[in-house]
């Protein structure tokens, strides 16, 4: 078990102003697997302190510096990335090959990423008589979520820190083992002090009070709508920047002329990557009227393959979910869907078979689901497929844009222009044609209640930047 009993604040492992803990439980075995400090409005007004103090030389020191520390970390990670990807396959649930690509591959290209951006990112330009500079915005309350843990806060850490701001962090309470794991890789690196901080607790409490700190210049936040809604009711007493990546009720869009079989296998995966727990998962399957009973019958035979099971296994392409909060959570959906008429192809509420301990979830489907039931608008966070039916083009595109969120989606059809043409009209941040895959120099983000504010490459880094116009002279 890995107890941590000290934050990080100002350079320095040090001890929490509070007395409390937080129990980290393995969602396999649902054993306590870890501990970690229960933060205080106390250690927040020492981080932020340090994060100030340290602002003004961090965001002076020249980019190819800076890009020199984020190759450190890169190279810190690389050096831990199967202890990263087991951690977090205890902590998440995911299978640990996948959680070692993916739970930790992503985070090291990421801070690689932004120290080779560095190298080309353009921080100022003439226009007309004025120079136009980027500058940081300031200190950065980062903010994160439990299912891709590292990936965001990665995400988050290494854009702020190479544009020159200073951040301090509060990971999720469900998934925090693997950030101070990061912040021994920062340490390491001999980043300068205070120029990155770590606070573990709970958010109405580390959270509440990151938002409406008034030496905190942004926050950047992934996690619920619910929740995200709070963030910016709190930071507006400031008017800092927010920055917000929220839920998703992701539409893949099977058009007529489409790969049924490429189309149908594409979507279940995205559906259900991270035992579903993914906020741009494509959740809704819209496929034409007249091919339901074809493509129905695919779906049912590729969940077949989604075996669950132990994470540490090697078998199993599904994990658990992380708590037992979540798995209730799914589970009452999953019913839900029942309830309302759904027609359950796959999967089911019950527990599946042999699974005594761990919190997992049957991978369901749902057939001829109501485009306005529950299972349809509310974002779930587990491995349900809805599959809605169309009559032609129009409405698949009005059901795909149904919902509050808009965050990502899916075109499928062999014609690609006629793809690219349905995704411009879905309201999404991120439309995948054709199962293409994730690209992590593209902005990702969400277009209503998906959030707003975009993260990864160039943009990802512009969103921490202030614009300054430095109106000078005219010459002769």
């Amino acid at each position: 078990m890995q107890v941590r009993d000290k934050l990080y604040i100002n350079g320095l492992w040090i001890a929490p102003k509070g007395n409390k803990s937080i129990d980290v439980i393995n969602a396999s075995t649902e054993e306590v697997m870890g501990r970690v400090p229960e933060g205080t409005e106390a250690d927040v007004e020492a981080a932020v302190a340090a994060a100030r103090a340290a602002f003004e030389s961090w965001s002076t020191t020249p980019a190819a510096e800076r890009a020199a520390y984020l190759f450190k970390i890169q190279e810190g990670l690389k050096a831990r990335m199967d202890e990263i990807g087991k951690l977090i396959a205890g902590e998440v649930g995911m299978p640990v090959k996948l959680a070692t690509m993916i739970q930790a591959g992503s985070p090291t290209a990421i801070f690689g990423l932004y120290a080779k951006l560095l190298g080309s990112f353009a921080f100022e330009e003439k226009v007309g008589n004025s120079l136009v500079v980027r500058e940081p915005v300031g200190v950065v309350a980062a903010i994160t979520p439990w299912n891709y843990p590292l990936h965001q806060i990665s995400a988050k850490v290494a854009a702020a820190l190479a544009a020159g701001c200073t951040v301090v962090l509060k990971p999720s309470e469900v998934a925090p083992l693997n950030a101070f794991v990061l912040a021994e890789i920062i340490h390491a690196a001999g980043l300068p002090a205070g120029a990155f901080n770590l606070v573990t607790g709970y958010g109405p409490v580390v959270g509440e009070a990151m938002a409406r700190h008034a030496d905190v210049d942004m926050v950047s936040f992934t996690g619920s709508t619910r929740a995200g809604k709070r963030v910016s009711e709190l930071a507006a007493a400031t008017v800092k920047r927010v920055a917000l990546e929220l839920g998703g009720k992701s539409a893949a869009v099977i058009l007529d002329d489409a790969d049924f079989a490429a189309a149908v296998k594409g979507t279940v995966n995205a559906c259900f990557l991270n035992s579903g727990q993914t906020c741009s998962a494509h959740t809704r399957m819209l496929v034409p009227e007249s091919k339901y009973e074809e493509i129905a019958k695919i779906a049912i035979e590729v969940v077949k393959g989604f075996t669950v099971g132990d994470p540490f296994g090697g078998a199993a392409k599904l994990g658990p979910l992380i708590s037992d909060v979540q798995r209730d959570r799914v589970r009452g959906y999953i019913r839900k869907g029942v309830e309302e008429g759904a027609e359950l192809l796959a999967g089911g509420p019950d527990a599946p078979e042999g699974l005594t301990k761990g919190y997992y979830v049957r991978p369901t489907v749902f057939g001829r689901v109501n485009p306005n039931s529950t299972i349809a608008q509310e974002e779930i966070f587990g491995p349900v497929l809805s599959i809605i039916t169309y009559r032609d083009e129009d409405e698949a595109v009005k059901i795909a844009n149904s919902t509050p969120y808009g965050l990502a989606g899916g075109v499928w059809s062999k014609d690609e222009d006629h793809a690219k043409r349905v995704a411009k009209r879905i309201r999404a941040g991120q439309v995948d044609i054709n199962g293409g895959p994730f690209n992590l120099q593209a902005p990702f983000g969400g277009f209503r209640q998906s959030g707003n504010g975009r993260e990864l490459g160039r943009f990802g880094l512009e969103e921490f930047l202030e614009y300054k116009s430095l109106q000078l002279k005219p010459q002769g």
